[in-house]
Order: structure tokens, then C-alpha cells, then sequence
């Protein structure tokens, strides 16, 4: 089982509800696959650092999981597929980056209590 990383960015044009389902959608294709959830976090409506589609902003949304490689061929080809998408990327994680992710989760557990 390999540690992955992802992060998509969906239309500003969606609202709270059609975000939730859409993130929803690619929780669920990864638990399909007998992945295992790790981290999900919602990081909201931010800027674009460019205009992507003519749009400035998005919703970012980052999910963290554990799996085999082949996941993420049928994760990118769902996120190709579904027009809400406007951007994603897709990174497997290694030993130091795991351990980054850790650090970074649990500081934004600490910062919100």
C-alpha cells in the first residue's frame, strides 16, 4: 500500500451543497477501491494564483489515503470526466513527506482548538 496526496480544485461557481457532494463522489470512488481515508480537508474558496477557464477562484479540497497505484489512474479519469473539476494532482507521498503530513495535520488541529 502505497501514501498519496491530492488535491483538486472545483468551480467557484458551485455552491456549499454541490461542493460537499462532488468531494463526496471522489471519497467514495477511493473507498471503492479499498483504499483507506487518512486526512480530508477542506481548505474553501481561495484565489487562483492564475485564471484557469476564466475563473479567479476555486474550491480547494485536499484528500490524503492510502492504496494501491492503480486508484489513481481511475481517480484522474473521474476528475477528467467531471466538469466541476477545474484542476488536480495527484502525489505519492514518501517517507519525509509522510511524516510532513503528519506534522501539518496536526498543527491544524492545534490551531483550530
Amino acid at each position: 500500500m502505497n501514501n498519496y496526496e491530492t488535491v483538486f480544485i472545483l468551480t467557484p461557481v458551485l455552491s456549499e451543497a454541490q461542493v460537499e457532494e462532488a468531494v463526496n463522489k471522489y471519497v467514495d470512488l477511493i473507498k471503492e477501491k479499498n483504499c483507506e481515508i487518512v486526512a480530508r480537508e477542506n481548505w474553501g474558496l481561495k484565489k487562483l494564483a492564475y485564471p484557469i477557464q476564466l475563473k479567479k477562484n476555486g474550491f480547494y479540497t485536499l484528500i490524503e489515503f492510502k492504496g494501491e497505484g492503480t486508484v489513481v489512474a481511475d481517480l484522474e479519469l473521474a476528475f477528467k470526466r467531471d466538469e466541476r473539476v477545474i484542476r488536480y494532482l495527484t502525489t505519492k507521498l514518501d517517507k519525509h513527506a509522510i511524516e510532513y503530513a503528519i506534522t501539518r495535520r496536526t498543527k491544524v488541529k492545534t490551531a483550530k482548538a
